[in-house]
């Protein structure tokens, strides 16, 4: 690997001058696939894997900024996930406390004045872990430099039943009439309300679907799928994502 180093940063930054002078995504999804793979692929305990990814989180959010990219969506833990073992779910949730704990005093997040937040259905998270939520809301709600969201506990399905489930509560409560329900008044209803669509979404690991990410907001989001396990995955990844991008035609429908 130390031999092949200077041809990865030669690679880099040919990449950072290709896509330099062209417009890049603005909104990133993306969904960390892979992190049990991983742990396999490298004989470890599938556990390892979650935090591992967990560690490259920091890096991603860094490359992202300094890429230009103003707000990132990332798909951390999904309503189905709650099926998984008990003992999984509950080593997951250890490392979302340490994580969301170093969060509160991360100077990457002040230096960049990003303001987070969770979406999804954090109401069926452990209480522990809402309060931290909570407090990052909290100390981050100022900043408009840059957003993340966190969909944890997220569907979306789920996303678009509550959008519905609240504008039926208005219309019962005479604040609405059906006739005033139009795509934005339900855009005005989701998680990410006030945000841009994503322009792109990345998924990692090979797999080629959004398993419920962003369903809505994806509607004309280009898609761009990689092999590599997201505990892998690099800067020159992220950038040949944007390149990607960089080289497609946006019709939006028309």
């Amino acid at each position: 690997m130390r031999i092949l180093a200077p041809l990865y940063r030669a690679y880099e930054w040919l990449l950072w001058r290709e896509i330099g002078s062209k417009n890049g995504p603005k909104h990133i999804g993306i969904i960390l696939d892979g992190n049990r793979r991983f742990a396999r692929s490298k004989g470890l305990n599938p556990w390892l894997g979650h935090r591992l990814g967990a560690d490259k989180v920091k890096d991603f959010l860094l490359w992202c900024f300094e890429a230009g990219i103003k707000v990132v969506t990332m798909y951390a833990f999904s309503t189905e996930n709650f099926k998984r073992s008990r003992r999984e779910i509950e080593e997951i949730f250890s490392i979302i406390r340490e994580r969301c704990n170093e969060i509160i005093e991360d100077p990457l997040i002040h230096k960049y004045k990003v303001r987070i937040k969770a979406i999804g259905r954090t109401y069926l998270l452990p209480k522990r872990i809402r309060n931290l939520i909570r407090e990052i809301e909290k100390s981050t709600e100022k900043y408009d430099m840059h957003f993340l969201n966190i969909a944890i506990g997220y569907g979306g399905r789920t996303e678009i039943v509550d959008a519905f489930k609240e504008i039926a509560t208005r219309i019962s409560n005479g604040e609405l009439t059906p006739e005033q329900v139009d795509e934005r008044l339900i855009g005005d209803h989701l998680y990410t309300a006030g945000l841009p669509d994503p322009d792109l979404i990345v998924r990692t690991s090979g797999e080629e679907r959004l398993s419920g990410f962003l369903l809505w907001q994806a509607a004309y989001s280009e898609l761009y799928f990689c092999d590599v396990y997201w505990p892998a995955f690099r800067k020159i990844d992220l950038l040949r994502a944007i390149r990607s991008y960089q080289q497609r035609e946006r019709r939006f429908g028309v």
